[in-house]
């Protein structure tokens, strides 16, 4: 139960478990909604067993139910659960109702799980039957089955999905995330792509694509286990928000001497990769895809580096131009299992860049293991479904990458340095934002009743603009969408009236004087205006606006989305929405 508990905030629409003792049946209950809605439902049973699996799901295929929730179980013998979509679950579904099977779910799940119990009823172990099975699948999954005739035995495979072997003292333990294990271990297998795990009590064997046995290295994890209490803070969400200064400032540590950021920082090969580099391909997805966004503006302003952006899945299905070896190939995912942009990095190690980079929070994932440099965000765990300092920490990254190349593309040192202080002065000026959260609540009041919010930015800021329109419709369900400001006159001004609120950001520079133009087109038509800008700019004639200490306007779109943050998390507490868990969504998205 602590397990499920610590995935939740990875899918939360139903959960279930299974239980094994030798020589019983398997025990399994399922409940629709949360967690505590299964350990309820529990709390007076008794369950007993030293094997079992268990799931919190986020509805693919079939609604949320108790039918379709994990473990799914085929006559009585084999439990399953499975994190993917499996692609030709229709094909094969057919061939099973062809020879006897019956389906009680909607899930592509199910499948699987009889596909298993068809091979153990032909006379094959349940390794085998796994083995066997996931050559007839194809997609993305993570699956763990029992045999209620083989106890004391759990077969796990992965292909697409994240899937980690928790070593303990005469136990082991399978999950999609080493967060559900730190309370029992902090020594973990990554199982490979493709990898197939034979898990006893004491034993573990793992077969690679091929089916040959392979040593995967037992790491221990960096990550503290506490990292899940929420303090005194009423959601995560808040929490992670008001903890962006001190994790801003761990992703700084050690990363900038006299003015400069050490290639080292990267990794062992960065400086020669820098010193060929002359574009930037980025992709990434998201709240990632936005960071990358301003790190555009970034990459060409500031280092004169044409520089690309693209959501990745796009990118995956698109006719691509030729890659080249002097183009980076930058990702950038707070988990580094985001499905699309990993399957954007394996297809860049397919063509001809000369090297990628991955910029991640979680030091053991995919993205990090097969990417050819690294920079780690050090944002600390996320648990908050809408992504705050993970952001905010992904852009410091970026910046850092923008120095790194900038002096590799003749940056002047004067330019290097000016930045490397404003960067330093970061934590400070983020704790500044932070403390006008009694102001920006007294704001959020006024988004109570609206259906309908506009947002604007111009050069850097209108990726935060998109940013604080994600934010808000995330987690208050307010239909939320971002615009540059020049892009008023061109449609979105149609939409402009006294129950559409505005909200714009406004630092003081060389875009100031056209976006306060394209304001005063809002306010002349009766909009109402909510902007967050420099403390030296005269607003008087604007009723909403929040003045913020003044800072270095290219550092300016780390600090402008905090309000942005604040502005969507009292929002939603005024419509009542489940902030760290909207509906519909997950934290993680490991499926296409």
């Amino acid at each position: 139960m602590e397990g499920l508990r610590r995935l939740e905030y990875r899918g939360y629409d139903s959960a279930g478990f299974a239980v094994l003792d030798h020589g019983g049946p398997i025990q399994r209950h399922r409940s629709v909604g949360k967690v505590e809605a299964l350990e309820q439902q529990t709390t007076d049973q008794v369950v007993t067993g030293g094997t079992g699996i268990a799931h919190t799901r986020w509805a693919t295929h079939g609604p949320p139910s108790e039918l379709n929730a994990h473990p799914h179980v085929a006559r009585e013998r084999v439990a399953l659960v499975h994190n993917g979509i499996i692609e030709n679950y229709q094909t094969l579904k057919q061939q099973l109702i062809a020879d006897g099977y019956s389906f009680a779910s909607e899930t592509d799940t199910e499948v699987v799980v009889n596909l298993v119990h068809q091979q153990l009823e032909s006379g094959a172990d349940l390794l085998a039957a796994v083995q066997q099975v996931i050559g007839r699948i194809r997609g993305a999954y993570a699956l763990a089955v029992m045999d209620r005739d083989e106890p004391g035995r759990l077969v796990g495979a992965r292909r697409g999905s994240p899937l980690v072997v928790g070593v303990g003292f005469d136990e082991h333990f399978l999950a999609s995330d080493v967060f559900a294990l730190l309370p029992v271990t902090q020594r973990f297998v990554f199982l490979e792509e493709g990898d197939v795990v034979d898990l006893r009590q004491c034993s573990m064997t793992v077969f690679d694509a091929a089916g040959e046995i392979v040593e995967r290295p037992v790491r221990a994890s960096t990550i503290d286990p506490e990292s899940a209490d929420r303090g005194a803070y009423r959601h995560y969400m808040l929490k992670e928000i008001h903890e962006q200064p001190a994790v801003i400032a761990n992703t700084l540590s050690d990363r900038l001497r006299d003015g400069r950021v050490a290639d080292s920082c990267f990794g062992p090969a960065a400086e020669a990769i820098f010193e060929k580099t002359r574009r930037v391909q980025i992709v990434a997805c998201g709240t990632s895809y936005h960071a990358g966004m301003v790190a555009r503006y970034w990459m060409e302003d500031l280092c004169g580096i044409p520089c690309h952006v693209e959501v990745a899945s796009e990118y995956r299905y698109r006719v691509r131009p030729p890659a080249d070896e002097s183009t980076l190939f930058v990702v950038i995912s707070q988990s580094g299992e985001t499905a699309d942009t990993l399957a954007a990095l394996r297809d860049a190690g397919q063509r001809e860049y000369g090297a990628s980079l991955a910029i991640c929070n979680v030091p053991e994932s995919s993205l990090v293991r097969e990417a050819d440099l690294v920079l780690m965000t050090r944002a600390g765990q996320e648990i908050g479904v809408a992504s705050t300092k993970a952001f905010t920490t992904q852009l410091v990254a970026l910046m850092l990458l923008v120095l790194a190349l900038g002096r590799h593309r003749g940056m002047a040192e004067s330019e290097q340095s000016r930045l490397a202080n404003a960067l330093q002065q970061l934590p400070h000026q983020v704790e500044a934002c932070l403390q006008l959260e009694s102001a920006i609540e007294v704001m959020a009041e006024h988004f109570a009743d609206k259906h309908h919010a506009l947002f604007l930015g111009r050069g850097a800021q209108y990726p935060v603009a998109m940013e604080g329109a994600l934010k808000l419709k995330e987690i208050s369900y307010i239909h939320a969408e971002a615009y540059p400001a020049g892009e008023l006159k061109h449609g979105p001004l149609a939409l402009v009236d006294a129950d559409m609120p505005v909200v714009a950001v406004a630092p003081n520079d060389e875009l100031l004087e056209k976006l306060l133009s394209n304001l005063q087109e809002v306010h002349a038509r009766g909009g109402e205006l909510f902007v967050f800008a420099d403390e030296a700019i005269d607003m008087h004639d604007i009723p909403h606006h929040l003045p913020l200490h003044s800072v270095d306007p290219d550092l300016a779109p780390l600090v402008y989305t905090v309000p942005l943050q604040l502005l969507a998390y009292h929002v939603a507490l005024l419509k009542g929405t489940d902030v760290d868990k909207p509906r519909n969504l997950a934290k993680s998205v490991t499926v296409e």
